[in-house]
């Protein structure tokens, strides 16, 4: 198995880790806005996570049908998790199509931007995995503020993705 691949693995004990957290809290938490954050509630910003790689690894790097995910129609931690299975089935797609050459310039836009992007396969799984790093630090935030005490959401070690077999 490749690195990036071993990598990704230690990412999903990760997530699930933060979505067993998330099942502990009110279904009303799990969807209640929470002001000074962008992405508004815990569903939303798992939603934004999900789709940047539905944008980056499918849409940019292997020119798919970007499928937007809709917040709106995810009622619960159970239909998060459904989607991110779709993710991982992503995360893998795109990790087998550039295993040859993770260092490979893939050319696309950006909405942001008029010109063209060159980026490398390994600069888009970074990002997104980073990107999901950062946004999982703002839901424990939010958890935080609705009065929880969340779990520890860093790297796990060995020991503790044992719970999760």
């Amino acid at each position: 198995m490749s690195m990036l691949k071993q990598q990704y693995e230690l990412v999903r004990y990760t997530r699930e880790n933060l979505f067993s957290f998330c099942e502990q809290l009110a279904a009303e938490d799990y969807t209640r806005e929470v002001d000074g954050f962008g992405w508004a509630s815990i569903r939303t910003l798992h939603a934004h996570v999900a789709d940047c790689y539905q944008s980056w690894l499918a849409h940019f790097g292997l020119k798919k049908k970007r499928e937007k995910l809709n917040p709106e129609k995810i009622s619960d931690v159970a239909d998060m998790r459904k989607q991110f299975l779709k993710m991982d089935q992503l995360v893998l797609e795109f990790l087998n199509y550039y295993q040859a050459d993770y260092l490979q310039k893939i050319s696309g836009t950006v909405p942001w931007q008029e010109e063209q992007e060159q980026l490398s396969a390994l600069w888009l799984f970074t990002h997104t995995v980073t990107h999901e790093f950062h946004h999982k630090g703002q839901i424990v935030s939010m958890a935080r503020q609705f009065g929880y005490i969340p779990v520890d959401t860093d790297l796990l070690t060995p020991s503790d993705m044992e719970k999760y077999v």
